[in-house]
């Protein structure tokens, strides 16, 4: 780069992240914390922003930001981008597609395991002087069991494969968008149904689908009334894709068997969310790609796209690839 580009951090990214910036000859300026109030100001000179999820940046905060050309998300899911403001202003979007795929399977898996083995009933026990709860039986096998996807992506597949392959779980799954010679392409280890089946025939049900208004309470009381009794609900995707108060009720009435949730409506939950009251869930802090090994993969890739941007290359994952039309990038040395 000929002259410093100002990358603007609503908030902080990892080392590694920062050191690709700066060896490309980068400004990088962090903000003080993701509030509006705080990134306002930081806005009019950024050409790029790298995105945690923190802050959504809305129509008006892109407006502000007379020089930005691309937008960077550190994850999967572009939901807090405004897109088609984006899109309009000639601002590319990015995000980190597939980087944390591994990481979010293993923790789905995590909560279908904690969760079938009642760990945390079975910790309880030990730590009260109940020791006895062994003979109750409690925990159940995964063989044999049906695991329902819903959402068929690289999340939902490698799950689904995984459990195949190591559990002999048989593997249902729903996604209306997955293209038809793609479900073929799958074979015979995966059954493609209705949405109702899945829910019905499902021991085990995790959601792998994005957040959009089309999707939001996707699982509601009357998906949640199709489940068996004892049937798990796994979601690593985004908290109001289930309606929470419908799946409290089902949890507290015993309706289902449990849950398991990385991502809540409201995050952190409020002090009186009920699910906060319930042993039959466990509750995790929306972390599944937070690992270690995650979370630079993540912000090395975002820089990675801003840094191409930067340079007059397309960058990977474009999220908004009509914005390309715009005759900013009319110059944009194509993958």
């Amino acid at each position: 780069m000929n002259s410093a580009k100002r990358i603007l951090l609503p908030q902080p990214v990892e080392v590694e992240a920062v050191a690709l910036l700066e060896g490309a000859g980068c400004e990088i300026v962090t903000a003080a914390d993701p509030k509006p109030e705080t990134v306002i100001p930081l806005l009019p000179d950024a050409e790029a922003i790298i995105l945690r999820t923190g802050i959504k940046i809305t129509r008006d905060l892109i407006t502000r930001a007379k020089n930005l050309k691309i937008i960077a998300r550190t994850g999967g899911g572009v939901d807090n981008v405004d897109v088609a403001a984006a899109t309009e202003k000639g601002v590319i979007v990015t995000s980190n597609v597939g980087v944390n795929t591994i990481s979010v399977v293993e923790h789905a898996l995590s909560l279908i395991l904690a969760l079938s083995k009642q760990l945390p009933l079975m910790d309880r026990s030990v730590r009260t002087d109940r020791f006895s709860v062994r003979f109750q039986n409690l925990p159940r096998d995964l063989r044999g069991q049906t695991l329902g996807l819903m959402g068929f992506g690289r999340i939902g597949s490698t799950l689904g494969e995984s459990c195949r392959q190591v559990f002999g779980m048989k593997v249902l799954a729903y996604d209306p968008f997955l293209p038809d010679d793609l479900k073929r392409s799958v074979g015979n280890g995966v059954e493609f149904v209705a949405l109702e089946t899945l829910f019905s025939r499902s021991d085990i049900i995790s959601i792998h689908i994005p957040l959009t208004e089309g999707t939001r309470h996707a699982v509601g009381a009357k998906e949640l009334a199709m489940m068996k009794p004892e049937a798990l609900l796994i979601n690593t995707s985004r908290g109001p894709i289930v309606d929470e108060a419908a799946l409290a009720k089902a949890l507290q009435e015993k309706k289902i068997g449990g849950a398991g949730l990385d991502v809540l409506e409201q995050e952190p939950p409020a002090a009186d969310s009920k699910l906060l009251k319930l042993d039959n869930v466990i509750l995790t802090p929306h972390t599944a790609a937070l690992t270690r090994e995650c979370v630079i993969r993540m912000a090395t890739e975002a820089a990675d796209c801003v840094i191409d941007a930067l340079q007059g290359k397309e960058p990977l994952n474009i999220a908004n690839r009509d914005v390309l039309k715009n005759k900013r990038w009319s110059e944009l040395a194509s993958r």
